[in-house]
């Protein structure tokens, strides 16, 4: 018959300390782990790209009022008063999105002379060239702000012309009319940018930009 092997009393005490430390470091490395700070977010690309595209929008109606301020005619004062209020209206959508309000951008075409206003020679010009042919080279695509049935404005094409604009992320398309000046060489006002914009996007950096009719 084998004999029961006992541990004596200083043995169990040593025994139930051990199980006791194992346990609770385990249950202070849990609490540790389940109390530390989340790590921080970023902004996504997509946040990106909505924050970017306001920006750009804002800064190209700046430059237009920059723009009628340093040569004003009869209509300066009301053009004006419509672009601070399509300012207004980008400050608080950057705010809704989450992006720097006030934070302004231009596009490749901002970074060139300023263009003469479309009622100037070089501008009758640049209205008369071929029908289909490609225009804005490297141009970006965003919004003035403008409310209407759509159309677009523009720097370099007069009033009355038309331009088809394609986003060549999505294939969508649109014709609209030039109505009225801007900084830029083509800008689509709500209606006509929601016909050929992506989702949540207020920029379309690929777009091909063509004089038809």
């Amino acid at each position: 018959m084998s004999r029961r092997r006992t541990l004596g009393p200083k043995k169990k005490l040593a025994l139930l300390v051990g199980a006791a430390t194992v346990a609770g470091g385990g249950a202070f490395v849990m609490a540790n782990t389940s109390n530390a700070a989340p790590p921080p977010t970023t902004r996504s690309a997509a946040d990106s790209t909505v924050c970017q595209g306001l920006a750009t929008a804002l800064g190209n109606n700046q430059k237009f009022i920059e723009g009628q301020r340093a040569a004003p005619d009869a209509q300066s004062e009301a053009r004006i008063a419509n672009r601070e209020a399509v300012i207004a209206q980008i400050r608080r959508q950057q705010e809704a999105s989450g992006c720097t309000v006030g934070e302004s951008a231009q596009d490749s075409q901002a970074a060139q002379p300023q263009q003469p206003a479309p009622s100037q020679p070089a501008a009758e010009e640049e209205g008369a060239r071929a029908s289909g042919e490609q225009v804005c080279d490297g141009s970006t695509v965003t919004l003035s702000g403008e409310d209407g049935a759509p159309a677009a404005s523009s720097n370099q094409f007069p009033a009355g012309t038309k331009l088809k604009v394609t986003n060549l992320d999505n294939g969508k398309s649109t014709t609209v009319e030039v109505t009225s000046v801007s900084g830029s060489c083509v800008l689509l006002n709500d209606a006509a940018f929601e016909q050929v914009r992506e989702a949540g996007k207020f920029l379309i950096r690929r777009a091909v930009i063509e004089k038809v009719g």
